[in-house]
């Protein structure tokens, strides 16, 4: 028999809830403790209420576990009302008796202590909701407002712990909010010891730019991720972004796709990267960046591929039209739905906000191939640690998805041949690797691009020059010179004198030529008037022979 896996193992003897929330069951290896209370504290606005809300309305929705909700503080009218924007419809669930919503209306002022308090009668009370639907799942909301009225620690302290135990007993997973003390997690100091898990939601402003945080304390009997964990508020609820997958464990291909440029696949000795990999393109202003990853979006668009393009500096009209000023109609692939143009600035949300945007974009169009462009954009909301964290994951979830993914970034100029790598956060994370630079010379500016790193792919080492004009981007042959890489009017200077010194040798050539045929016709006339009169002479000395002849023939006779 196989042996068991450790998750296999710790899920048969710790059951677990689903939460319902995105990305938490993933940091809590399976969801929260099933049967056992959860603790959930933290401050004013951070979401305690909606977290308890989403448990419950997702257990009724998607896994048919009917619930209670308790609330100490907001009555249901307005429960119901503040959680309508976001898709969940408490008065239907209500009819269809799949959920109660119980408002426990305490009010400090008409509370007077006298002789013993306990809870018996809020059990009596939570216990009949709990029979009434067959609930499975409980939330308490806020539990510090049920005793705001008491002074008696000793009873309060005795009374939190009886209603934790009470809790286990009916078999139901709850999760109890309270609100954060000073010193301690709950104003009480004691929930957080008598809970099976502890979480704690902060919401804090860094550099003028909200942020949230989530945290898991403890987990009695299971594993779970300790970080600080960023969650988002949006009209679909709470989300959980984990930091990053662990193991990189995602599928590879040996397809090749095309940049999309003329003469770049040149550069790579398979013509292209890899698909599902990850491209850098990066350089300083104005020198193609958004061009060439147009470029590679259209050619992509072109074999039938959806194509999703996250632009942080350009509206989708200013993209399409500066694009077709260079021959790019990106406006027909956006027509036939193979693209998307999502276009913000990168300071309207946090760097977990643009996150989970790609991510809800990404899940609805299911694109083959994603653009981002710049990346470099980002570090204004965050530093260059929270940059690469968020780069990390947002990479992690593309490669799962074997997604072809290409991001430009802005260098700094600077005086060395490599840029300044504003892009740093993220170039040892990228398969492939180019640049594109300004090279200045005899007064002009031109364009270079070569290829820093390509994994898994020979590619070549030249710089080369390329410029753009109405019919797009062209890679022009290397012109090397006397002093090395010819650019722009040196070259077509060097390219000049080199035709004419070309003609002068052709002139020379032809002279040449001619010359040596004057000579053979010279030469050939010569031959002929010495074979003339070597003709002659060899006419006259044969002449005298013939008289001698006779003679000797008469004599015999």
């Amino acid at each position: 028999m196989a042996q068991k896996s450790k998750k296999q193992e710790e899920n048969q003897t710790l059951p677990k809830a689903l939460s319902g929330i995105d990305g938490l069951d993933e940091i809590t290896n399976g969801g929260l403790p099933k049967g056992r209370p959860t603790l959930v504290c933290g401050g004013a606005g951070c979401g305690k209420t909606l977290f308890g809300m989403q448990f419950i309305i997702k257990g009724i929705t998607e896994h048919g576990e009917n619930g209670v909700f308790m609330s100490f503080e907001e009555p249901s009218n307005d429960l119901s009302l503040n959680v309508r924007s976001m898709g969940f419809d408490l008065e239907d669930l209500k009819k269809q008796k799949k959920l109660v919503v119980d408002h426990v209306r305490v009010e400090r002022s008409e509370i007077e202590e006298a002789g013993d308090y306990d809870l018996d009668g809020l059990f009596i009370r939570l216990g009949h909701a709990i029979d009434t639907v067959g609930a499975k799942r409980v939330v308490l909301d806020t539990l510090e407002s049920l005793f705001s009225g008491f002074s008696n620690q000793a009873i309060l302290r005795a009374e939190l712990r009886r209603l934790f135990h009470w809790l286990k007993n009916k078999g139901v997973t709850a999760i109890i909010t309270g609100e954060r003390g000073e010193a301690t997690l709950t104003r009480q100091g004691l929930e957080e010891y008598v809970s099976d898990c502890v979480i704690i939601l902060d919401h804090r402003v860094i550099e003028q730019v909200s942020t949230r945080r989530l945290r898991i304390v403890k987990y009695r009997g299971s594993t779970h991720g300790t970080n600080e964990y960023p969650f988002l508020i949006d009209e679909d609820g709470i989300s959980v972004l984990p930091i990053t997958s662990l193991q990189l464990s995602n599928s590879v291909s040996s397809e090749v796709v095309s940049t999309g440029v003329p003469g770049l696949d040149e550069m790579f000795e398979l013509g292209g990267f890899y698909k599902g990999s990850n491209t850098l393109v990066s350089g300083t202003a104005g020198t193609a960046k958004t061009t060439i990853a147009s470029y590679f979006a259209a050619a992509q668009c072109s074999k039938g591929e959806r194509v999703l393009f996250f632009a942080f500096e350009e509206s989708p009209q200013q993209l399409i039209r500066n694009m077709s000023s260079i021959g790019i109609d990106l406006e027909k692939y956006v027509r036939k739905g193979l693209l998307e143009i999502h276009s913000s600035r990168p300071t309207l949300n946090g760097l977990e906000l643009h996150l989970l945007t790609l991510q809800k974009l990404i899940k609805e169009f299911e694109p083959t191939t994603v653009v981002i462009d710049p990346i470099s954009n980002l570090i204004s909301v965050g530093s260059e640690h929270e940059v690469r964290s968020m780069l990390v994951r947002l990479i992690d979830m593309l490669k799962l998805r074997n997604i072809t993914v290409l991001f430009t970034s802005l260098s700094k100029p600077t005086e060395h041949m490599r840029p300044d790598l504003a892009e740093e956060s993220v170039s040892s994370l990228v398969d492939t690797w180019i640049t594109v630079r300004d090279m200045e010379g005899i007064g002009e500016r031109n364009r270079g691009i070569y290829i820093i790193k390509s994994r898994g792919m020979g590619h070549s080492n030249q710089v080369r020059e390329f410029v753009i004009n109405g019919n797009g981007i062209e890679l022009l042959d290397v012109e090397i010179g006397p002093e090395g890489l010819l650019l722009g009017a040196a070259r077509q200077n060097h390219r000049a004198q080199r035709e004419a010194m070309s003609d002068e040798q052709r002139k020379s050539q032809e002279k040449n030529v001619r010359e040596l045929e004057r000579k053979r016709q010279i030469l050939e006339a010569a031959i002929t008037t010495l074979r003339s009169e070597f003709a002659s002479i060899e006419d006259n000395l044969s002449a005298p022979a013939q008289p001698e002849k006779q003679q000797k023939s008469k004599s015999k006779k």
